[in-house]
């Protein structure tokens, strides 16, 4: 609970609380849970202050010294902290709501955390503050204005940017991870760190791919492993076609390639379309085996229209395809079927049957 002799010397007014705070260096003011006796405390010295629970909207702290301050729970809605130093504050669930803190100093003290994880910062003026090494975890942003921030390094997990200003923003090193971004706007961001050329891109999510990927060779070489080697395989899942998709999963493994296997529940919240687009986009080529199809038309009919990647499909015995699958055969990327007679003839035959006119169209497609 707030100390009334700390109280007391705040409500003398922020001249003679600087002087207090001057004269009294190792004491840790108390002002928890309590309303404010002022309203305005424009350059205040509150540095490592425990606020607790404070209840105190549309208070004046432009200019205020916070750094290190407790703020857990504290409602300071609609407040001015303009240039204030809110560096290594604890602001956990703080209510920020509608606050002005532009030119505000939020980064860390010795590469720790801010903790703004929580925070209510819904319809916040953040414009051009320094937010380096916050935590934003769980934090609700929507319709905040953080255009030109500096938000290097901040941690974004779950962080709620929907209809946000972003435009312009520093966002070197962002962990943005399950990020709300619906009608954000994300302009000129810039991915790189102070002292290189800057590289700036329109989306938060892609921004932090991009890095690793430019700067790392691992990322890089995964990349290249993706799109020179995956094959993205289509089939039925029965016991008894997988069997067979199993041993062709197997030899494209020893011929060098990295094989996708199609055979999982669709995520709830995306459709099927979306799914095997996007898997189809990442491969090589792609191997469908049309023998009792099951899943295969509708998975077919999503990818040929749109992706332009080889189809090397596959029938066995003297099955015949589908009567729709001929339709497909207008996309020059959509091969002839190669017919075998069983997983021992195709095994013996697997690159005549399998990989050579598949990768003779990547190539074609290439050029």
């Amino acid at each position: 609970m707030a100390i009334d002799a700390h109280v007391e010397a705040l409500a003398n007014g922020v001249k003679s609380w600087n002087q207090w705070r001057a004269r009294h260096r190792r004491i840790e003011p108390d002002l928890s849970f309590t309303a404010l006796p002022v309203e305005d405390l424009e350059n205040a010295d509150l540095h490592d202050a425990n606020l607790r629970s404070v209840v105190a909207p549309g208070l004046r702290l432009r200019g205020a010294n916070l750094s290190g301050a407790s703020l857990i729970d504290t409602v300071l809605n609609d407040s001015d902290l303009d240039q204030a130093n809110l560096s290594h504050a604890f602001l956990f669930k703080t209510d920020l709501s509608q606050c002005t803190l532009r030119g505000a100093d939020l980064t860390s003290v010795h590469g720790e955390w801010v903790k703004l994880d929580g925070a209510d910062l819904e319809g916040a003026h953040i414009k051009d503050a320094w937010l380096e090494w916050v935590d934003l975890s769980g934090a609700s942003l929507r319709g905040a204005d953080l255009a030109g921030s500096d938000l290097t390094c901040a941690r974004m997990i779950g962080t709620n940017l929907s209809g946000s200003v972003l435009t312009g923003a520093k966002v070197y090193g962002v962990s943005p991870w399950s990020v709300k971004l619906e009608g954000a706007e994300q302009r000129n961001l810039v991915i790189t760190k102070d002292g290189e050329p800057a590289i700036t891109v329109d989306d938060l999510e892609l921004a932090h791919f991009l890095y690793q990927m430019l700067k790392y060779d691992k990322v890089r070489r995964v990349l290249d492993t993706i799109t020179s080697k995956a094959v993205l395989m289509l089939g039925r899942f029965t016991p008894k076609r997988k069997q067979v998709l199993d041993r062709i999963r197997d030899r494209l493994r020893e011929e060098g390639y990295s094989p996708i296997v199609f055979d999982f529940a669709v995520p709830a919240d995306r459709d099927i379309t979306e799914t095997v687009t996007t898997l189809a986009r990442m491969s090589r080529f792609i191997v469908a085996d049309l023998t009792d199809p099951a899943s295969i038309p509708k998975e077919l009919e999503a990818i040929a229209p749109r992706v332009a990647v080889p189809v090397q499909p596959l029938i066995q015995g003297n099955d015949r395809p589908y009567s729709m699958f001929k339709d497909y055969w207008k996309y020059p990327w959509v091969l002839e079927p190669k017919r075998y007679r069983n997983p021992a003839t195709l095994m013996a035959n697997f690159n005549a049957t399998v990989t050579e006119a598949a990768e003779a169209k990547a190539a074609e497609l290439s050029r």
